[in-house]
């Protein structure tokens, strides 16, 4: 330890001086010290935040004294606070040189309950029986801070001296039981000194890494230097208090490090600050990678609630929705109601304010940071997305459902392999005509690009987004509109669009089945398929390339249905009538050389005809995702394999 230090170590200086005079504490006051004994506080580690946060504010209040010319004495006295473990006889001292007490100050402040509404708590207390008392009940009506040293003390001694000239040190003391003592004392500094002799099952508030592991914990960012057997240890700043534009990058890495515990840096960071609708002093990081998709688990919620610089909630999930749980951070603010203990938050309507002012701040500056890079916000979303399409899918408010769906990304038809467009970009150039979104899930480019759903729309020239992930799917249905538009799969499209299904004029007879020819086809491949695994079959005119297709009035949760029932218990008893809920419709192509030929061999050759006609409704359903698995189908397509190697 070096030399400047050990002059900080808190100095053994008091001795009694005077007569001890014996005072009794208050009926409620007792009470209240078998309360935070006992049901309270759920850590005993808390003492230790309590009573660093009352020597913080008598820090505050004498600092203000100063501001405002009080007389006093000693005013080149340090304000800072002082902590002390002994292991050998097992106490823990805390030291502040802050305003002290007078001795009518400690009978009113350790010896009463000295605070408003304390006579209606102690009529409460009378009128029960039992011990226990809930929290909820003394909320907001007195503070308890010195009380939580009885949770962990045999007794608790307090040498104190006020700030006010030619004030005398009284040392206070008291072992909880229903007394205590005041004697004058001599060598006491100005402000407070308090020694808690720990009980032997808390003995280990006396080690030094046990107390400095709880300080950074709770209290590390007080407003005043704390010094632990006379090092300084609260060295990173409350970047939060801070002018972001005088906080370096370099302060950026090593307070995210401290607060999230590892050792990468943050992909993004921004201070939020406001003063309405709430106080709100804040700071949050996104980090690097998401541990969450390397295997690590579910991550938990990264942003701590603090008021006042002082640790309210870690890992607060009450500060924003679990979609956000990849953000790290500090929020403090002073309007949160908090209950005696300050382990609970009270009012749900402000909390939950808080909340929705604190997601759509983050949701902004994601906004903004699209513009600002794309690149790398494009580089965020591949790592993040997955996040993003769980907050559209969660939130019920619209409009914030949609300021979500504006940072998602997609590939487009209009667009070359790998670049990614917004749903923003996408609306500005449809065409004026055009009413919605269209979107194809598959599961790579090439595939939805070969889907017949695809072609219907590229003949009209409409973009068409790729998605390329089952959840991409589930996101956008949940969605259903954005920017007034209606945010449509390209299957649901083709089954609800009023497009028109005339026959091409330029289109030579000899190149497509007749209509009286298409219709026989038709009515013949519905009894062939019956009605269990076909609703319809209908002539169409909007495919191209294609023989067929499978039209459902809501594709997308077709899929998801299909393979819920997969998983669910009896899922046999489903297979034979799946196809009859979801009510599927086949569209034929007459312009299709495969349909042409079908059409020739129905009548002479019915059995190799039944097995192309079944064939080209698997493959239809296999191109409209609502298989699961295409191996049945096999021992069909050997047969056809088969027949077309005989020789002619």
């Amino acid at each position: 330890m070096d030399e400047e230090n050990v002059v900080k170590v808190i100095q053994e200086t008091e001795s009694v001086s005077g007569p001890s005079d014996t005072y009794t504490f208050q009926a409620e006051t007792r009470r209240l010290l078998d309360i935070v004994a006992q049901s309270l506080y759920s850590e005993k580690e808390v003492f230790i935040r309590e009573l660093i946060s009352n020597a913080s504010d008598a820090l505050e209040k004498l600092r203000h004294l100063f501001l405002t010319g009080t007389d006093m004495t000693e005013k080149e006295q340090s304000l800072e606070i002082h902590l002390a473990t002994n292991e050998e006889n097992g106490s823990f001292i805390l030291q502040d040189y802050g305003c002290g007490m007078t001795k009518e100050e400690l009978i009113e402040n350790l010896g009463t309950i000295a605070q408003s509404g304390s006579k209606a708590f102690a009529n409460k207390l009378q009128q029960r029986d039992d011990v226990e008392m809930t929290a909820e009940n003394i909320i907001g009506q007195f503070g308890v801070g010195f009380y939580s040293a009885f949770m962990v003390a045999d007794k608790v001694d307090v040498y104190t001296r006020s700030y006010k000239p030619n004030s005398k040190g009284y040392l206070w003391s008291s072992d909880g039981s229903g007394s205590y003592n005041i004697a004058e004392a001599e060598g006491v500094a100005r402000g407070t000194k308090m020694i808690v002799y720990l009980k032997n099952d808390c003995k280990r508030f006396s080690l030094k890494t046990e107390v400095e592991e709880i300080i950074k914990k709770y209290s590390n960012f007080v407003g005043f230097p704390i010094f632990l057997n006379g090092v300084c240890i609260n060295t990173i700043e409350p970047l939060w208090t801070l002018d972001p534009k005088q906080v370096t990058e370099e302060q950026h890495e090593e307070f995210y490090r401290f607060i999230s515990h590892t050792f990468d840096k943050p992909r993004y960071h921004f201070h939020f600050k406001a003063d309405a609708p709430l106080n709100i002093r804040s700071v949050f990081y996104i980090p690097d990678r998401a541990p969450e998709l390397y295997g690590v688990g579910r991550m938990e919620s990264g942003v701590s609630l603090y008021s006042r610089r002082i640790v309210i909630q870690t890992k607060s999930d009450k500060l924003l929705p679990e979609w956000l749980r990849f953000v790290r951070g500090v929020v403090d603010s002073e309007d949160i109601p908090l209950n005696l203990s300050r382990e609970m938050l009270q009012d749900s309507a402000l909390i939950k304010k808080l909340k929705d002012v604190l997601t759509r701040r983050i949701v902004k500056f994601l906004h903004e940071q699209s513009r600002k890079d794309r690149v790398k916000y494009e580089e965020f979303f591949k790592e993040y997305g997955v996040f993003l399409r769980e907050g559209v899918v969660v939130t019920n408010d619209d409009h914030m459902k949609e300021d979500i769906a504006k940072l998602l990304r997609f590939e487009s038809s209009s667009e070359k392999a790998g670049d990614l467009i917004s749903l923003e970009n996408y609306v500005a150039r449809m065409k004026p005509v055009q009413k919605s979104i269209y979107y194809i899930c598959a599961p790579s480019r090439q595939l939805a690009e070969s889907s017949p759903y695809f072609e219907a729309l590229k003949k009209n020239d409409v973009e068409v987004l790729y998605t390329y992930d089952d959840n991409d799917e589930m996101v956008l249905h949940q969605l259903r509109k954005f920017d007034g538009r209606n945010v449509t799969s390209a299957e649901t499209y083709l089954s609800t669009s009023g497009e028109s299904d005339d026959v091409d004029d330029k289109m030579s007879d000899n190149e497509s089945l007749s209509q009286e020819s298409s219709e026989e086809l038709a009515k013949w491949i519905v009894n062939i398929l019956g009605k269990q695994k076909v609703a319809d079959v209908k002539v169409s005119h909007r495919l191209s390339s294609h023989p067929v297709m499978i039209t459902v009035a809501d594709m997308a949760a077709a899929r998801r249905w299909l393979k819920i029932i997969k998983t669910a218990p009896h899922a046999e008893q489903f297979e034979t009538m799946k196809y009859d809920i979801i009510q599927p419709t086949m569209e034929i192509n007459p312009r299709n050389d495969v349909i042409r030929k079908l059409h020739s061999i129905m009548d002479s050759d019915p059995k190799l005809a039944k097995l192309v006609a079944e064939q080209l409704y698997d493959n239809a359903l296999i191109s409209a995702g609502l298989v699961n698995d295409p191996r049945p189908m096999v021992s069909r397509l050997n047969v056809l394999l088969e027949k077309v190697l005989q020789p002619l």
